[in-house]
C-alpha cells in the first residue's frame, strides 16, 4: 500500500501508523494507538521487574577464637540469608598474630560449609584476602 494512502487510513480510523520494520522491502508498517501500545508495554516491564529477584551478598563475620554457641548462630543467620535467596560471604578475621594459623579458620569456614551443606553449595573456596579469610556460600538450585 502507498504511503499516502496508509496515512489517510490511519487518519480515518483516528489512530498512528507506526514502522515496525524499516530495514524490511517494502518497509512494513501498523495501524494502531500508539500511546495505548507504550502504555501497555511500560505495564508488562513494570510486571516483570516486580516478579524478578536481585541476589545480594550478606556477609557473616567470625573471629579464630569463636565459641561454640556464637558459631551455631552465625550458621543460623547465614541459613536464613540462603533461604532468602542471597549469596553468604563467611570470613574470619584475623587480630594480631592470629594469622600465623590460617589453618584453623579454613577448619572454622569448611565446618561452616558443612553445616550449611542442605542448602548451599560453596561458590569460592576459602581463601586469605588481606587480615581476613574468605568464602563464598551460593543457595543451592531447586
Amino acid at each position: 500500500m502507498a504511503l499516502r494512502d496508509a496515512l489517510r487510513l490511519a487518519l480515518d480510523k483516528n489512530l498512528d501508523l507506526v514502522e515496525v520494520a524499516p530495514t524490511a522491502r517494502p518497509p512494513v508498517c501498523r495501524i494502531m494507538d500508539y500511546g495505548r501500545f507504550k502504555y501497555e508495554q511500560s505495564k508488562r516491564d513494570r510486571e516483570a521487574r516486580k516478579k524478578q529477584h536481585i541476589v545480594t551478598i550478606k556477609e557473616v563475620r567470625m573471629t579464630p577464637k569463636i565459641e561454640d554457641h556464637d558459631f551455631s548462630v552465625k550458621v543460623k543467620n547465614a541459613e536464613k540469608f540462603l533461604d532468602d535467596g542471597d549469596k553468604v560471604k563467611a570470613s574470619v578475621r584475623f587480630r594480631g598474630r592470629e594469622i600465623v594459623h590460617a589453618d584453623i579458620a579454613r577448619k572454622l569456614l569448611l565446618e561452616m560449609a558443612q553445616a550449611l551443606s542442605a542448602v548451599s553449595s560453596i561458590e569460592r573456596e576459602p581463601k586469605v584476602e588481606g587480615r581476613s579469610m574468605i568464602m563464598i556460600l551460593a543457595p543451592k538450585q531447586e
